[in-house]
């Protein structure tokens, strides 16, 4: 099928409480979702802490294609393709560095960290040194944005700004960096990569599902004690509410509020982090400091591929239909060694190479995509709590703990990229 006649076709595969099993399976709707998504929306890059210094540099990825975050000599940060403009080498191999310059290996040709064209080698096959006015620097991302050190690219001209397609997933943010007595959030501990055999899409919907931690969970809370499970349930105060531009989350501060204990959230007592505690009420004064440290982090997705999960971050990669990559590393906070330590401890339990958490949800992922290649049923349902679901007092929609309101909600703001008419 051609992407041309595709377009009205996928109205068709999505419904209010309902998709169709092929926008999981089929080349064809990946083609297109790389183009009006992931090519023409914002995307998470990287994070200003992971190039701190004038020249450092960090590989990247906007979807399959290879990018590199780069700081310049006066701190402006670019977004470049990892491709010469040459004959198409990869221009860095490095996974980050610190440089002012990359030399593609294939010919010599030689880019500064800004994506111009410095040099090549026996230039007067070219015409003499004067032919690099008319040759092409490397290709850049035309907008680049950071939002409190999170650095988004849009590899398309034009569109909304980054704060409109943030929306109200900015606050969120905001309520993450609360949490350091600096008020920042580093990305420094190092990433893991994890891929699985599934579909994008259905990491995202995962993301902020309420049904399934106590089902797919159930063994690692039971081995650690944890009490998040019961937050996921009929019983529970929590809400999952859809924040529109696709994002949406898990709010479960209303429970944490109702434990009223500061850090109850992290399942790290106050008495393992006492400069950490004293730090956040030295900041913001002793009421407001118990406050943020009781409502806790959020645990929200940021659409297409940006992910916090309260104390660690995941990047969403699409490789193929039905292959995928998370990027996943744990949350540390300017000011705060005492409590990253334990984030750091706690991240390689749950999302580490052996981690459970993780390890339970690709299972998921999996089963999942080889079960929508199945013939029939063709459907899968979305409709879980769509009778009860209703706006807040902000206006945003809201369902109950395990309700699919994030979902639908997805859902219908991938049809107004995918299909825009």
């Amino acid at each position: 099928m051609s992407t041309t006649g595709l377009t009205g076709d996928l109205r068709s595969r999505v419904g209010p409480d309902r998709v169709h099993g092929s926008l999981y399976t089929d080349p064809d709707v990946y083609a297109l979702e790389l183009e009006r998504i992931w090519y023409s929306t914002w995307v998470y890059v990287g994070h200003t802490s992971e190039i701190p210094q004038p020249n450092d540099y960090v590989r990247k990825t906007i979807g399959p294609q290879q990018v590199v975050l780069t700081r310049d000599r006066t701190g402006a940060i670019h977004v470049l393709h990892n491709r010469c403009s040459h004959r198409g080498n990869l221009v860095c191999d490095a996974d980050r560095g610190n440089s002012s310059s990359f030399r593609c290996p294939y010919h010599g040709w030689t880019f500064a960290n800004t994506g111009e064209l410095l040099g090549f080698p026996f230039n007067q096959g070219y015409g003499g040194a004067q032919a690099r006015e008319r040759l092409s620097g490397l290709g850049a991302a035309p907008r680049v944005e950071s939002y409190r050190g999170f650095v988004f690219a849009s590899l398309a001209a034009e569109g909304p700004t980054l704060r409109e397609h943030l929306g109200a997933a900015a606050e969120r943010i905001d309520q993450l960096c609360r949490l350091s007595p600096e008020g920042e959030v580093e990305l420094t501990a190092g990433w893991v990569r994890h891929e699985v055999t599934a579909n994008w899409k259905m990491l995202v919907e995962n993301e902020t599902d309420g049904y399934h931690p106590q089902f797919v969970h159930s063994s690692i809370f039971s081995i650690s004690g944890s009490g998040i499970g019961a937050l996921y349930s009929d019983k529970s105060t929590a809400v999952t509410r859809a924040l529109g531009g696709g994002h949406s989350e898990n709010d479960l501060s209303p429970e944490f509020r109702k434990l009223g204990v500061p850090m109850g959230w992290s399942g790290t007592p106050e008495s393992r982090i006492p400069d950490y505690a004293a730090a956040m009420r030295a900041t913001y004064g002793a009421e407001t400091g118990d406050e943020i440290m009781i409502n806790g982090s959020p645990h929200v997705m940021i659409f297409p591929n940006l992910f916090i999960a309260e104390i660690q971050l995941f990047v969403i990669q699409p490789l193929a239909v039905d292959r995928t990559v998370q990027h996943v590393t744990a949350i540390q906070f300017a000011g705060a060694p005492d409590l990253n330590r334990r984030l750091v401890t706690q991240c390689v339990g749950s999302v580490g190479p052996a981690g459970m958490l993780l390890a339970d949800d690709a299972e998921m992922y999996e089963r999942n995509q080889r079960g929508v290649a199945q013939r029939q049923p063709e459907w899968l349902d979305l409709s879980r709590g769509l009778q009860r679901e209703h706006p807040d007092e902000q206006g945003f929609t809201v369902g109950t703990a395990t309700d699919e309101t994030s979902m639908r909600a997805m859902w219908a703001h991938y049809l107004t990229l995918m299909d825009p008419a």
